[in-house]
């Protein structure tokens, strides 16, 4: 009775208009509380309050980015594969007659600080969430992930907490890691970046939505019970400057059930082969308030909601606190009426709960009662699409003139033979460039039996049907390169992921992205945000494909240091027979083929990793970059594929070719011989990072059919050398050889060094 005498109803909020709400502490700004009281003709109940602050939080709303992400739609080419894009819970391609693929990258950063191992799996699981939620059976996942200094106590805590809760969730599901990154760099001390991509496949005509249409349709909660894990997790951890102060709140972050989410998998897919769903939302942040509210504004409709029904794992919950709670592993589903019996059904079939909360209305109004109080009166656009915009001061960082200037093509360098051999080795053990192995054997790359190519190679790659037809998938970024140029830095992050898929044959259609920055409040945060943004947009437009959706993600800096801006960019591909895929190392059976450099290369260093690892340094202006000659190279190398021209082929990036010799000759144990050409020097041949350039081995018979076709597509193409299986060594004529067991100890060695043997 006393729990019905201090609830804070509809009722008693409207006959209390004086009492004070705590909406600072929420993250509402005083004129974002006035707005809500406004937008109701009262002040709001404690419940109402927490569904603002939450709805309303940057995670949620967008509010500072959503003006600046207009540009992907109205830069947008046009695309007869897209079938979901920008505001679904993720794009959907088609690429088949009957079939289409949904993929869409999130982050789950601040959480994986607080509590690396939880953190990292339910990012892995939310995501899994949001690609089920459009009716796809997920398939895969990658992770591109960023920590702080190697050597750095705190990383080893937060990188084997990650690596394990990522692993431990997605091993459990059965699915496939199939690539990511692994990158370093102090800037992320204390603020690492654990961005999930994944992506499933589905029928075309499966597609789901997640309007709530229908009046008097059934609003179902399905999944596993609702406890006070995850409360706050969006809005605190999500939306405010991290501090030291973050690592206490363990609470915020959330508890994944790994075995839960794959029997609400199989659910869902035995729920849609039934057409048994008339809308459909996952649960991730902000829980209930969001897919309530979303799933109502969506269809323009009304809900009517029992909030005493919802099952609890703690049975002292509070209104606002169920309706906070980010406890994972559940949906929200529309149903018909007539339907509701065999949907309840199939939920015991699978051992997972199914609730009905409450019913579609007419009345434009999300109705929310607790033991027959309303406790929430709202409409549901003012939550999820009338949040605050805020259009917020930009200005170019004051250090930016002075790091431009600071080259790192005038830093000394290596000269001579030994010189050059010891940088090699030097480059090839240093942690970003290193052998990646410690981290990705902890994951499955070959579970479901479709993966073509996984990790290391340039792009993951999966099987879809049996007739050939496949997907490959590549995630990239830089955020050095963005903190010298945003605007390139994320054309840069672009053409790598779209060279990636394109060198193992596959056609790239779509993009999707993780934009990670700092405090959108400094307007030095801002310009990068809105250079990178516009950056993307014109890229996406250049190279004629989508972005079909992805994620923001700010606030990302410890106390006044913001991270290198890092927008993340993944790429998907299509490829219509994966027996014809282009593997990224030399082999055996590839002994004397003909190596090729397609592309140009200039002397290029500033933002890239000899200048970091040999010297420290970050300074100049990172390599420039050319979509259309990208491309024409995407062209040739699919043509090249069909052919069956190519025997390897690998992408240049970070390190150069030198780096690239040495993932290609290691990942089969294979030699090459080298040359410098006449118009290089050897230290710019091995180490600029210049762009658009490939790796590719052709044979000896096929060359002249090979260079025909680079002509035609005016791609430059160097012959550098030849594959030399019997050597055992990487040798540059007339400078250095290096035998591969020697590169390999280098390469290998240095995670398992910083990492083996810790504690999570």
């Amino acid at each position: 009775m006393t729990q019905q005498i201090t609830l804070d109803s509809v009722e008693h909020a409207a006959a209390t208009p004086e009492v004070v709400q705590p909406y600072a502490e929420l993250g509402l700004r005083e004129e974002e509380y006035l707005n809500i009281r406004e937008i109701l003709g009262r002040r709001p109940t404690q419940s109402e309050l927490a569904m603002y602050s939450i709805m309303w939080s940057e995670h949620c709303s967008y509010k500072s980015s959503k003006v600046h992400l207009r540009q992907f739609a109205q830069k947008q080419p046009p695309s007869d594969r897209l079938l979901a894009g920008i505001g679904e819970n993720a794009g959907v391609v088609r690429v088949s007659d009957t079939l289409a693929v949904t993929f869409k990258i999130e982050s789950h950063n601040h959480p994986s600080f607080v509590e690396p191992h939880q953190g990292a799996a339910t990012g892995v699981g939310g995501i899994v969430r949001d690609i089920l939620a459009m009716g796809a059976r997920p398939i895969a996942v990658m992770d591109p992930l960023r920590f702080g200094a190697p050597d750095h106590p705190d990383t080893r805590r937060v990188v084997t907490g990650v690596v394990a809760g990522i692993s431990q969730y997605g091993n459990s599901l059965g699915l496939p890691n199939i690539g990511g990154e692994v990158v370093f760099d102090p800037c992320y001390q204390g603020n690492p970046l654990v961005n999930a991509l994944c992506v499933g496949v589905l029928p075309v005509e499966r597609l789901q939505r997640k309007a709530a249409a229908g009046v008097g349709n059934v609003v179902v909660l399905l999944g596993a019970k609702t406890g006070r894990d995850g409360i706050g997790g969006v809005s605190v951890l999500a939306s405010a400057t991290f501090d030291e102060t973050s690592q206490q709140r363990r609470p915020s972050v959330q508890v994944g059930d790994p075995f839960t989410e794959k029997l609400l998998i199989e659910a869902c897919l035995e729920l849609y082969e039934a057409n048994l769903v008339v809308g459909i939302q996952d649960l991730g942040g902000a829980g209930l308030t969001c897919a309530l509210s979303e799933t109502a504004a969506a269809a323009g409709t009304g809900m009517r909601i029992y909030l005493e029904r919802v099952p609890l794992r703690e049975p002292s919950m509070e209104p606002h606190e169920i309706l906070a709670s980010e406890s994972q592993e559940r949906m929200l589903l529309i149903v018909e009426p007539d339907k509701l019996e065999t949907v309840l059904e199939v939920a015991r079939k699978w051992g997972v709960l199914a609730t009905a909360l409450g019913e579609v209305t007419d009345t434009g109004r999300l109705v929310i009662t607790w033991h027959g109080q309303t406790v929430v009166d709202v409409p549901p656009s003012s939550l999820a699409d009338d949040g605050p915009v805020y259009n917020r001061p930009l200005q170019r960082p004051s250090d930016l003139a002075l790091l431009e200037a600071d080259r790192a093509e005038t830093l000394p360098r290596p000269t001579t033979p030994e010189e050059l051999r010891a940088t090699v080795l030097r480059m090839a053990a240093s942690p970003n460039l290193a052998d990646k192995t410690w981290v990705t054997e902890q994951y499955d790359h070959y579970v479901m039996g479709n993966t073509v190519l996984a990790q290391p190679e340039d792009a993951g790659m999966l099987r879809l049907e049996d007739s050939g037809l496949g997907i490959a998938l590549s995630c990239d970024g830089n955020g050095r390169y963005t903190r010298l140029d945003p605007y390139n830095g994320a054309r840069l992050a672009l053409a790598e992921a779209y060279r990636n898929v394109a060198v193992t044959g596959a056609t790239p259609v779509a993009v999707t992205n993780c934009l990670n920055f700092g405090d959108p409040e400094d307007p030095a945060v801002m310009w990068q945000f809105a250079e990178a943004v516009r950056g993307l947009a014109d890229g996406c437009a250049e190279l004629g494909i989508p972005v079909t959706g992805g994620n923001v993600s700010f606030y990302n800096q410890t106390g006044s240091v913001a991270i290198h801006p890092t927008p993340i960019v993944g790429v998907l591909g299509v490829i219509d027979d994966v027996r014809t895929r282009v593997p990224m190392g030399f082999a055996e059976s590839t002994d004397g083929h003909v190596v090729f450099l397609l592309g140009r290369t200039q002397l290029e260093l500033s933002g890239g990793e000899w200048a970091w690892v040999t010297h420290g340094h970050l300074g100049g202006k990172p390599p420039a970059v050319d979509l259309a000659h990208e491309r024409r190279l995407a062209t040739l190398l699919s043509q090249a594929r069909t052919r069956r021209l190519l025997s390897a082929a690998h992408d240049l990036s970070e390190g150069g070719l030198a780096q690239a010799l040495t993932e290609s000759t290691l990942r089969r144990g294979v030699g090459v011989r080298v040359s410098v050409p006449a118009d290089l020097d050897a230290f710019t041949f091995l180490f600029s990072e210049s762009t658009g350039r490939v790796l590719v081995s052709v044979p000896e018979e096929r060359v002249a059919e090979f260079t025909a076709l680079c002509d035609q597509h005016e791609v430059p193409h160097t012959r550098i050398g030849v594959v030399d299986a019997s050597s055992g060594a990487l040798t540059v004529e007339g400078q250095f050889t290096i035998p591969l067991d020697e590169l390999r100890r280098a390469y290998s060695g240095t995670l398992p060094a910083l990492f083996s043997g810790t504690t999570t």
